[in-house]
C-alpha cells in the first residue's frame, strides 16, 4: 500500500490509499524509448487494473470458425480468338479438308452391358487359361519332384540292400561274432537241404546212398572249416575284450557341467590303469627290436616287485628267464611259449583290485563269493552252475532250464536256426517304444522266444498289408498308438507301411471291416497264448478294463 493525492475539486485533494497487487506472469514488453542525453530507458506498460469478468451464463461455448466459402470473381478469355465462317453469297469457303461425319448404329443400354459382359467373359478366359498353365507347372514341377524323391528312395533302398548283402557276405567269409556263426550255419542248413532234395529227386538206390554219404563228409570238412573259424574269431574277441577292458580301467573320470561342457579328471586309480594297459600293450607287441624288448620287460619287472606275492614271483622269475635267453640270441619262435606265459601272468596281475584298483568294478566275478549264491544255478545239461543272465527264459517260462551256450549249441548241430533277424525286430520295437515314454513295460518282458512265436504262429513272417516276407525289412508297431505295445495290441509292418500307419487317426475309417477283423482274430490268438503267464495276466486284465 502507498498514499496517493486525488484532486477531488478545484483547490481541494484527498489521500487515499493505493493497493498494488503484484502480479504471478510476466508483463508483455511494449516497447518503449531512451532518453539520449541521460541514457535512461523508460518502458510502455498497460494499466495494472484486471478486466472485468464476463458473467457465466451456465452453459460451456466454443469458438468455431464459420465453414462459409470464400468466392471470388475472375474474368477468363481462351487464348486465341477463333470464329466460324459459313459459304454464303459472295463468300466461297473452301471444304476440302472437312470432314464427314455419319452417326453410327444406336444401341441400348443392355446392349451395353451385354458388350460389357462379352468383354469380362473374354478376359476372364484369358486368366482362366494363365492360371490354368501355373496350375499344371505346378503340378508337373511337384510330379517332377515326387518322382525324383521316389528315385532317391528306391536309389537309397538299393544301395542299403546291396550293402546289407555286402556285410553279410563279409560275415559269412569272415565271421567274427556269434551271430555271424549263427548265420553261416544257418547258411549250411539251407545248402543242406537243397542238396539233398535234389539228390532224393535226381537218384535212387545205391547212386543216392552214395551222394549222400559223399554230401555228409562235404558237411563235415564244412563244420570243420567253421570251427577253425570259430576258434580265431575267439582269440581275437577275447584280445579285444581285455584291451576293451584296460581302457574302462584307464578312462578318465568324466561329467557334465552347468554350461553343457564335458569336464575329465584323471585319478590315482585312472592313471594306474593307463600306466597297466601301455605296459601291457607293449608286452604284447610282435616284432620289436632285442634291446627294445629288453626294456619292456625290466619296465615289467620293476611295476610288478612293488608287490611281493607268488604270483609277481613267478613273473619275476619268468621275465629274468626270458633276458637271460635273448643274451644267448635265441630265437624268437622258440620264445613264444614264454612270452605268452608272462602275457597271461601279467594280465592276472592287472585283474587284482590290490594292484589295478580301478578293476574291481568292472569284474563280472565279485570278490565276495557270498553275493554269488543267490544268482547262481545249476545247468542239467551241460552240468555246470552259471549265472542267472546266462540262462534265457521265456514269458512262459516255469523253470531255469538250459543255458544260452546250451541252446547255441543244440541249435549248430540240430536246427540251425537264425535268430538275428528276430533279435533286429525285438531291439527295434524296444527303441520305439522308449520313444513315446508312456512307461510301457509289456516290451521289456517278452523274449526273444515269444517274439519268434509272434512273428512265425501268428503273423506267418508276412506284412499284414503287403504280405512281404523278407524280415530284415519288417518292423512291429502298435495296432492303436493311444494305447502301449502288447501281443494283442501290435502289427507287423514293412517300415514304410508302419510310418504311413502311425500317422492315422481313426483306424475304423481307415481300414476295412474285414481287415480290422482279421487283425482283431490274431490279437486274440495271442491274447490266449500269453494269458498262460503270470506276469501277462495283471496287464491282459487292465487292457480288458480298456476296452470296456
Amino acid at each position: 500500500y502507498f498514499g496517493a493525492s486525488i484532486l477531488t475539486g478545484s483547490d481541494s485533494f484527498q489521500e487515499v490509499d493505493v493497493k498494488i497487487e503484484r502480479p504471478t506472469y510476466n508483463k508483455p514488453f511494449l516497447g518503449g524509448f531512451r532518453n539520449m542525453s541521460t541514457g535512461v530507458e523508460f518502458h510502455n506498460a498497460g494499466s495494472q487494473t484486471k478486466p472485468p469478468k464476463r458473467p457465466h451464463k451456465g452453459i460451456q461455448l466454443f469458438c468455431k470458425e464459420t465453414q462459409t466459402a470464400v468466392e471470388k470473381n475472375m474474368q477468363q478469355q481462351t487464348r486465341n480468338t477463333t470464329s466460324t465462317q459459313m459459304t454464303k453469297t459472295g463468300l466461297y469457303v473452301s471444304n476440302i479438308t472437312d470432314k464427314l461425319i455419319t452417326p453410327g448404329k444406336y444401341f441400348t443400354a443392355e446392349e451395353y452391358h451385354k458388350r460389357r459382359l462379352e468383354a469380362v467373359i473374354v478376359l476372364q478366359k484369358y486368366f482362366r487359361r494363365w492360371h490354368a498353365i501355373n496350375l499344371v507347372e505346378n503340378l508337373k514341377e511337384q510330379k517332377r519332384l515326387r518322382l525324383a524323391r521316389k528315385a532317391e528312395e528306391e536309389l537309397q533302398k538299393k544301395r542299403e540292400k546291396e550293402e546289407k548283402l555286402r556285410r553279410e557276405y563279409e560275415k559269412k567269409l569272415n565271421p567274427k561274432t556269434k551271430e555271424d556263426f549263427e548265420l553261416l550255419y544257418h547258411e549250411l542248413e539251407l545248402w543242406m537241404q537243397e542238396e539233398t532234395e535234389r539228390i532224393n529227386r535226381t537218384l535212387t538206390g545205391a547212386e543216392r546212398k552214395a551222394a549222400l554219404c559223399a554230401l555228409l563228409e562235404e558237411e563235415t570238412q564244412l563244420i570243420a572249416c567253421i570251427g577253425m573259424h570259430k576258434l580265431d574269431a575267439n582269440l581275437e574277441n577275447q584280445q579285444k575284450s581285455i584291451l576293451h577292458l584296460l581302457r574302462k580301467c584307464a578312462q578318465p573320470r568324466r561329467w557334465k557341467a552347468f554350461d553343457g561342457k564335458i569336464t575329465e579328471m584323471d585319478t590315482r586309480n585312472t592313471l594306474r590303469g593307463k600306466e597297466l594297459l601301455e605296459i601291457y600293450r607293449s608286452i604284447t607287441k610282435e616284432g620289436i627290436p632285442k634291446d627294445e624288448r629288453t626294456s619292456v620287460l625290466l619296465t615289467v619287472k620293476c611295476t610288478v616287485k612293488e608287490h611281493e606275492c607268488k604270483l609277481t614271483q613267478e613273473i619275476v622269475a619268468l621275465i629274468d628267464r626270458e633276458i637271460d635267453l635273448l643274451s644267448r640270441d635265441v630265437k624268437e619262435c622258440n620264445l613264444e611259449g614264454l612270452r605268452k606265459r608272462i602275457c597271461t601272468l601279467f594280465l592276472q596281475y592287472i585283474k587284482i583290485p590290490e594292484f589295478n584298483p580301478e578293476v574291481a568294478g568292472l569284474l563280472k566275478v565279485p570278490q565276495d563269493p557270498l553275493t554269488l549264491y543267490k544268482k547262481v544255478h545249476f545247468c542239467h545239461s551241460c552240468e555246470n552252475y552259471l549265472p542267472s543272465t546266462e540262462f534265457p527264459l521265456a514269458a512262459n517260462s516255469h523253470t531255469m532250464g538250459r543255458c544260452r551256450p546250451c541252446y547255441r549249441l543244440e541249435n549248430e548241430a540240430r536246427q540251425r536256426e537264425a535268430y538275428l533277424k528276430y533279435r533286429l525286430i525285438l531291439e527295434d520295437l524296444r527303441k520305439s517304444e522308449v520313444d513315446y515314454q508312456d512307461d510301457s513295460k509289456i516290451v521289456f518282458l517278452v523274449q526273444l522266444p515269444d517274439m519268434q512265436y509272434l512273428i512265425e504262429n501268428i503273423w506267418n513272417c508276412q506284412s499284414a498289408l503287403s504280405a512281404s516276407s523278407d524280415l530284415y525289412d519288417l518292423v512291429m508297431v502298435r495296432w492303436d498308438k493311444q494305447h502301449e505295445w502288447s501281443p494283442w495290441n501290435t502289427i507287423l509292418l514293412t517300415k514304410e507301411e508302419a510310418d504311413a500307419h502311425l500317422k492315422l487317426c481313426n483306424l475304423q475309417k481307415t481300414y476295412e471291416a474285414p481287415f480290422i477283423s482279421k487283425m482283431e482274430q490274431k490279437h486274440i490268438r495271442a491274447k490266449n497264448y500269453f494269458a498262460q503267464i503270470p506276469v501277462m495276466s495283471s496287464f491282459l486284465r487292465r487292457s480288458n478294463n480298456q476296452a470296456n
